[in-house]
């Protein structure tokens, strides 16, 4: 990480009357001196029939006042490399803006950077600390795809701007998953993935000894990078000979497999409810190519995040299966408990 400074801003809510210009540029002055900066020049501007704009240049940065008095709000911003914290302006702006409260906000300028989290709402910010983009892109089939260094998570994959996997605890996801289906049928023969791009199902599978396995994945890209900056993940599972890989559609592709095929089937598609009715809609197949006694299991998302959707994937096993079998393991760095569903073909 490589700092380059410090900024606050402060919304001064509650002001009486409006200041003049020169009690801002005085007010400046005042601030500069307490917090060890050098003024180099200050442009002002004040607008009718109220308002007022200030912003003084600094030899380290800058500070600024925006007045809205029909609000009764005073903004100001000072952003600094100095030796002294910008937020000594704090204390000179109490004692000289008679105000009924100030909403202060501060952080360091760096190269490292916050990405929020898509189940933040407006009332609840979560975010990811960045240390490093190493890739973003779009891929062929239309998925933007990121490799993002977390602070906290190590390299990790996200998907449309949400996080897929963690390098920290991916662990966790893959055997849960892979051991959620072993439970219910120890038959190990042959399984199919649909999904799973960064590769811990395939690498879960193939340490449980499964005999054959086929993966079915939309985008070969995600393979490929995953492969490239996670590859603790998937430990070169595409190259085993124990795996067969099919690119596109899966469930095109699982139309030409022929019927009671596989022990087991993971599923390993989003949590979103587009996939839940794609799901739905090839569920005939599924059961078709899956032995009498086989095993499928879905992740079906958070109870925490997005409790519809599990539920919507609960009555889409229960109405194919007649059962449904819930395992659920906490993920951190998804920062809830995460649920697996599994159902015997009866």
């Amino acid at each position: 990480m490589v700092k380059v400074g410090e900024h606050i801003t402060l919304d001064i809510i509650g002001t009486t009357g409006e200041y003049e210009p020169s009690f801002f540029e005085a007010l400046v002055h005042k601030i500069a001196e307490k917090a060890k900066v050098t003024v180099l020049n200050i442009s002002k501007y004040k607008f009718e029939p109220q308002g007022f704009t200030l912003v003084a240049l600094l030899a380290e940065s800058h500070i600024s006042f925006h007045t809205f008095p029909e609000h009764g709000i005073i903004s100001f911003d000072f952003f600094t490399c100095g030796k002294v914290s910008p937020n000594v302006a704090l204390d000179v702006i109490k004692s000289e803006i008679n105000c009924k409260r100030i909403v202060k906000k501060s952080f360091d300028r760096h190269t490292v950077e916050n990405y929020f989290d898509t189940s933040s709402t407006s009332g609840m910010q979560k975010s990811y600390v960045v240390k490093d983009v190493l890739e973003d892109f779009v891929s062929k089939v239309g998925q933007h795809i990121q490799i993002l260094d977390l602070e906290e998570f190590g390299k990790s994959l996200f998907i449309d701007k949400d996080l897929q996997v963690a390098s920290y605890d991916e662990h966790l996801y893959s055997s849960t998953f892979v051991n959620s289906g072993l439970k219910l049928n120890p038959s190990k023969d042959r399984a199919a993935i649909i999904g799973g791009g960064d590769g811990g199902v395939a690498r879960e599978c193939i340490s449980k000894n499964f005999g054959f396995i086929d993966w079915f994945e939309l985008d070969p890209e995600v393979v490929e990078v995953c492969d490239k900056h996670l590859g603790t993940i998937g430990q070169k599972a595409t190259e085993k000979n124990s795996v067969k890989c099919v690119w596109g559609d899966a469930f095109e592709s699982i139309k030409k497999v022929e019927t009671d095929t596989y022990d087991k089937i993971y599923i390993d598609l989003n949590d979103d409810q587009f996939c839940i009715d794609l799901a739905a809609k090839n569920m005939d197949q599924i059961i078709r190519v899956l032995k009498p006694n086989g095993v499928v299991t879905a992740q079906v998302g958070s109870q925490d995040k997005r409790p519809k959707q599990v539920e919507n994937w609960k009555d889409v096993f229960n109405k194919n299966f007649g059962n449904a079998t819930l395992d659920r393991v906490y993920i951190p760095s998804f920062d809830s408990s995460w649920n697996f569903y599994t159902s015997v073909n009866h």
